[in-house]
């Protein structure tokens, strides 16, 4: 069964699979809000937006539930769009293509979008029915969080009237969330010094892939392998023994995803060509065994091409190989408040070249202490301005600070335990969400974060767990349910 609205029981699934026709690209939400505005248009629903597009359909409580707090259902409409190197997908145009196999949805070859396409069905299907009891809903639709968190940053002042959130954006069933990272981007650009490709030099292509890559936050802290990290050592290597010369180095794709595949065009003269095979042979298989465990489909692949007209400059290349290399990548410190949560950490995310000009390195830095990721960001900045790069710092966006006597924690903890007879984990998360940015605005929120099991987002390997998204279903119906009467919050 390939079909996701004939998966049983729930209205979800239907609205997931429009959704999943719709591209939507972080920047690019045009055709999925105008879906919205129509389906607003089409079920008698208002709806307001604002400057940077936002979205936010209101419908009135049902009979006898006037008098219950207004409450704010919130998700993004964006996707990370990631696929995998052959696949044939234009995430402008063509819809994701899904298989479902062991309980699990996933697509064919690229991220599938439940992240936060999950989040947005489930309100979609709030909003349509005619059935579920509930006060008040305010359905905020937030744009271009994926790359930025631009939505939330700049979110209108008066588009909220609620003073209870519920954000649709975690990924673990059983666990209620109540904080998380702040982030910051770090971006390094070179200015590409050439010289002519000396003669008797042989040309090859050096590729890496078949990494699990995945969500810069969730599990920058599980040891996976970083594409640009391994591509990097090879060549620093064969630059100093081989006297290996790059002509391009490309690698990454998104600020929050870790970098999957990376490739390079070099050259070799003529007279090292043979000890290259032998210390790549060798070097590639130690590397390759060196990540069996987490990253058993990594493969390494050399083979020649048509000789460049130019490569780098030596002292160019040196400083460049020799920033990636120092660059930090993964965890950097565990939180002494919270077991098992990252603290702070960076992602390595990509490698530019564009116009044969610039060469432009991003890296995404988080943590839950302010100054820990302010501390990072200047790591990651002094290594790139000791090899001559231009840097500056993106994207700032602060950390949510738990509050362990939310009230609606207390409703969503009670909820999960009627309805599954155990108690949910209440944790705050390394990922970053929008909350934190929502308290700038509106201080006064309450707020928790909660959804289905999602694994390998931010990657082709991102699937929805079937069962984990009924259970969600079930605990957001109860929640609103039990939201209070106004005069007693």
């Amino acid at each position: 069964m390939n079909n996701i609205s004939d998966l049983p029981g729930h209205p979800i699934w239907d609205y997931f699979s429009e959704i999943l026709q719709i591209p939507r690209a972080s920047g690019k939400e045009e055709k999925i809000l105008l879906y919205l505005k129509n389906f607003a248009q089409n079920h008698n629903l208002t709806y307001l937006q604002d400057k940077p597009g936002n979205l936010l359909i209101k419908k009135n409580a049902t009979k006898g539930k006037e008098n219950l707090e207004i409450i704010i259902l919130q998700s993004h409409i964006d996707m990370v769009c990631e696929k995998n190197m052959g696949t044939k997908h234009d995430f402008d145009k063509d819809p994701i293509q899904v298989q479902i196999y062991d309980g699990w949805i996933k697509a064919d070859g690229t991220t599938l979008g439940a992240d936060d396409g999950i989040g947005v069905a489930s309100q979609l299907a709030i909003l349509a029915s005619t059935e579920i009891e509930h006060g008040s809903i305010e359905c905020l639709f937030t744009v271009d969080e994926e790359s930025g968190m631009t939505g939330a940053m700049e979110l209108g002042k008066d588009l909220l009237r609620g003073k209870i959130l519920l954000n649709l954006d975690s990924e673990d069933e059983g666990e209620l969330f109540i904080g998380c990272a702040g982030g910051i981007d770090t971006l390094a650009t070179f200015e590409i010094a050439y010289v002519k490709t000396p003669g008797s030099h042989t040309a090859f292509k050096l590729f890496v892939n078949g990494l699990k890559g995945g969500h810069s936050g969730d599990e920058i802290h599980k040891g996976l392998g970083n594409s640009i990290k391994i591509l990097n050592r090879i060549l620093w290597k064969g630059s100093k023994k081989f006297d290996l010369k790059v002509n391009n180095f490309s690698g990454g794709n998104l600020r929050n995803a870790i970098p999957r595949e990376a490739f390079s065009t070099f050259v070799i003269p003529n007279e090292n060509i043979q000890s290259f095979w032998t210390f790549f042979s060798e070097f590639s298989d130690t590397i390759e065994k060196e990540y069996s465990k987490t990253d058993p489909g990594l493969h390494i692949k050399l083979e020649e091409t048509d000789l460049p007209g130019k490569v780098f400059e030596r002292s160019f290349q040196d400083g460049l190989l020799s920033a990636i290399y120092a660059c930090p990548h993964g965890a950097i410190s565990m939180s002494y408040d919270i077991e098992g949560l990252v603290e702070s950490s960076t992602n390595l995310a990509s490698v530019k070249q564009t116009n044969n000009k610039t060469l432009e390195i991003t890296t995404s830095q988080r943590s839950s202490v302010e100054s820990a990721k302010t501390d990072i960001s200047q790591m990651v900045e002094s290594v790139f301005l000791l090899s001559g790069a231009k840097v500056k710092h993106t994207g700032s966006y602060p950390g949510w600070t738990p509050n362990t006597d939310s009230r609606i924690l207390g409703i969503t903890r009670s909820s999960y335990e009627k309805l599954f007879g155990k108690k949910a984990d209440v944790k705050a998360i390394h990922a970053g969400l929008e909350c934190g940015l929502f308290l700038k605005k509106y201080p006064e929120l309450d707020m928790i974060s909660f959804g289905p099991t999602i694994k390998g987002a931010h990657s082709p390997d991102e699937r929805l767990h079937i069962e984990s998204t009924y259970k969600f279903w079930d605990l957001l119906l109860e929640v609103l349910k039990m939201i209070p009467e106004k005069h007693k919050i």
